[in-house]
Formats: C-alpha cells, sequence, structure tokens
C-alpha cells in the first residue's frame, strides 16, 4: 500500500469540514493515522456505558466504523463519499467503565473500488482486545 496520502491534522480538518456530526467534539482523537494504520482513542464518559456498567456495543461499533473511515482517508485522500458496505464485530470481553476505548484499524486490501480491514478495540491499558471489527467500505468513483 502507499503512503498516506492525509496527514493526521488533514483528516482532522476535513473531518471537521465534512463529518461534524460524528466529529466535532474532544471525545475522539485521532492519535495516528499512516495510510496503513490509525489509532484513535474515545475518552470514556457515562454516555459510553450499557446497563450492567460495560461499554455499550453501539459505542464500540461506532468507534470501529469511524476507525476504518480515518484509515481509508489517510490511505486515499479526502473521499467524502467512502461508505461502510460491511461490518462484522465479535464481542471478546467486557469494556471496562471509566476506562479510555483504543480503536486500532489496519487496511487489509485496499483495491480501486473496494477497501477490507480490521479493527482491535481495547480498554485502557489492557493488551486484551475488547472487540474485533472486520469491514468494508466501498470508494466511489472520483
Amino acid at each position: 500500500m502507499a503512503l498516506a496520502k492525509m496527514s493526521v491534522a488533514e483528516v482532522e480538518q476535513f473531518l471537521r469540514d465534512e463529518f461534524p456530526q460524528a466529529f466535532s467534539g474532544d471525545d475522539i482523537t485521532i492519535e495516528s493515522a499512516d495510510g496503513q494504520t490509525c489509532l484513535l482513542r474515545q475518552r470514556f464518559s457515562e454516555r459510553m456505558l450499557r446497563p450492567g456498567g460495560t461499554v455499550s456495543g453501539p459505542t464500540l461499533m461506532a468507534l470501529a466504523d469511524f476507525a476504518m473511515y480515518v484509515v481509508l482517508l489517510s490511505a486515499i485522500g479526502p473521499v467524502g463519499l467512502a461508505v461502510t458496505t460491511n461490518l462484522n464485530i465479535n464481542f471478546l470481553r467486557k469494556g471496562q467503565p471509566g476506562q479510555d476505548v483504543l480503536a486500532e484499524a489496519r487496511l487489509l486490501k485496499l483495491g480501486k473500488r473496494l477497501a477490507v480491514g480490521e479493527v482491535n478495540l481495547l480498554s485502557g491499558t489492557s493488551p486484551d482486545p475488547i472487540a474485533h471489527v472486520t469491514s468494508t467500505y466501498s470508494i466511489p468513483n472520483v
């Protein structure tokens, strides 16, 4: 795969301008993105929890999908209409309340029209994933 077509700062600016409903606050930060991988951090908030005190599935799915979008943008540039065509998640263990959630995404295959990747979601400083995601994105003709 090629080097990054957008830096972290460029991806952040693009997201603030084009996708503020997903990237307008300070709850998610892009720690790195290099055209092949990215690391996102979602700061802990009580809104992330479901009954029983675990991080909710919708929170984890949204973060994983967003991480795939970020790594894809870093690889192909500002293509706002790239969209998720498939997302599969396996919940592996409970996400701990009070801990940030990290999303480590990497592209497995980048084609002209489809990109396939995976995301490991981690809770706090634990090296053991709380969820594993595979995802496919459709890349429009530009």
